[in-house]
């Protein structure tokens, strides 16, 4: 298959309450890995945020499996970005009749999954073929030199 023709599929999760950079800490761990190597990462990970990752993951999966009929282990993390969401603003009372401003920022999850590029197996040589090709390569043995020690110096007599 050539590129433009590779199947994506997309998983996202929006207004997740999770800081974008604490998020996008976790999804820089997975881009680019296999499936099964992407969920024993975010297993392992000890971060809030891989709990929320992990979840698109297997929705990105379940995605490719039941709309495009791809088989999920074999898919890899083509992208993953995590965009900012929208900030919630809370008070909180301080003293003196004061009020502190609280943000609750939220992300927006977004993982692609693509099969793997595959190149064509080549058909195997015939045996006639092996056989010729691995006289002609098979190494010629050379002979080791011999090293020559190194000449003694002669202490000079005074």
């Amino acid at each position: 298959m050539s590129a433009a023709e590779r199947q994506e599929v997309k998983a996202v999760a929006k207004w997740v309450h999770a800081s974008p950079r604490k998020a996008r800490l976790v999804v820089e761990h997975i881009r680019g890995r296999s499936v099964p190597e992407a969920r024993t990462v975010l297993a392992f990970t000890q971060r809030a945020a891989a709990r929320d990752v992990a979840k698109v993951l297997s929705s990105a999966v379940a995605n490719a499996e039941a709309n495009h009929n791809l088989v999920g282990d074999e898919l890899i993390v083509a992208a993953a970005y995590v965009d900012e969401g929208p900030v919630l603003k809370r008070w909180r009372a301080r003293a003196r009749g004061r009020a502190a401003r609280i943000q609750k920022p939220t992300c927006h999850i977004t993982i692609k999954l693509v099969e793997p590029e595959r190149a064509p197996e080549p058909p195997p040589p015939a045996k006639e073929e092996k056989v010729a090709e691995t006289k002609a390569e098979a190494p010629k043995k050379k002979t080791a030199s011999k090293r020559k020690a190194p000449a003694k110096k002669k202490e000079a007599t005074t």
